[in-house]
């Protein structure tokens, strides 16, 4: 007959029943269960047939926490068989308390999807990246990865908690650095009019590492909406392109309902652009100032390629008597601007 200590037994059945809203019926099965299986480990001859096997049972004191195993209602229990009964139950307790802390964690986190979190780096995981983000460790996978940035141990991030998935050892917490909106929740943290709802996000297209054009707008009167994002000398966006480990560009840009101010307004930094559109189709055909056109197109097309991203038109460009250059079509535009998860 073994007895698995009083206090040590019920504080962790009423810990786990009470706190962690566990059936203890359950646990005390799962319990009996283990115990079974390591009783049956040590003396039930392998040659026995399972019919005779399922004659033992497993008799616990749910109060005392006194452990019997029975055959066919008669005690068997092998003398010292009580420090592994209680080495069992102990075990199973923990991993019972485990589970529920785990599972209380993630629905924690559910809630707090789309949102952004402070992270430090633990450790690699093959091609994935494992954070400490407060209470639980999330995982970073590689294509939520920006470009360009390095990642070590123990370096601090913040990262967008993109969702929830079923790994290996249960439910995993994915967490994304390339995310677009991983910029809406920094402007939300360092722009007053944006957590507020005086300035709108309309729009963010990111090429993760390199750059981001953002669309804002304010209904409100006297609010500039790119104003208050770029902040008192760049003081708020700089904020934000320091939590991008400084290596995204970020173009924040008046939206407009006027296709023709809004792309423009996308193209920038470039000027004394001139669009004429073609709705039917979604192609604007851009005419630029010779000195502007480096601009307009940006490094391997970068500047145009966003702003057709961003406005959802396809942008021809033409500068001078050069010939027009199709920058991106109206197809390409709409599958380049799906975010990861989406695709």
């Amino acid at each position: 007959m073994g007895v698995v200590q009083k206090s040590e037994f019920a504080l962790a059945l009423n810990q786990i029943a009470t706190e962690r809203g566990v059936d203890p019926d359950v646990v005390i099965e799962t319990i009996k269960s283990a115990i079974l299986a390591a009783y049956k480990k040590d003396n039930v001859p392998v040659t026995d047939e399972e019919p005779e096997v399922e004659l033992y049972t497993v008799d616990l004191n749910s109060n005392n926490g006194e452990t019997k195993v029975l055959k066919e209602g008669v005690d068997v229990t092998p003398p010292g068989f009580g420090r592994i009964a209680a080495q069992t139950a102990k075990q199973v307790l923990l991993q019972k308390i485990r589970e529920k802390e785990k599972d209380a964690i993630i629905s924690e986190y559910s809630k707090r999807l789309d949102t952004i979190v402070n992270g430090m780096i633990l450790r690699f995981q093959g091609p994935n990246v494992i954070l400490d983000i407060g209470k639980a460790e999330a995982v970073m996978p590689y294509e939520e990865r920006m470009a360009n940035e390095s990642y070590f141990l123990n370096k601090k991030i913040v990262v967008y908690i993109a969702g929830i998935v079923d790994g290996l050892r249960g439910k995993d917490i994915v967490v994304s650095r390339a995310n677009p909106k991983l910029i809406e929740g920094l402007l939300k943290r360092e722009v007053p009019e944006v957590a507020a709802g005086n300035v709108i996000i309309k729009g963010i297209i990111r090429e993760p590492g390199v750059r981001a054009k953002i669309a804002v707008y304010s209904e409100q009167s006297g609010i500039d909406p790119v104003g208050s994002c770029v902040g008192q000398k760049g003081v708020r966006i700089q904020a934000i392109i320091d939590a991008l480990d400084g290596l995204e560009k970020i173009d924040v840009i008046q939206w407009s309902n006027d296709p023709v101010k809004y792309i423009i307004n996308a193209l920038s930094p470039a000027k004394d652009l001139e669009v004429t559109l073609d709705e039917k189709d979604k192609v604007a055909k851009v005419k630029a100032p010779k000195e502007e056109l480096p601009l307009v197109i940006g490094k391997e097309g970068q500047n145009v390629r966003l702003a057709s991203k961003l406005t959802g038109y396809t942008i021809e460009v033409e500068g001078g008597d050069s010939r027009p250059e199709v920058v991106r079509t109206k197809d390409e535009t709409k599958e380049e601007a799906k975010s990861p998860e989406e695709k």
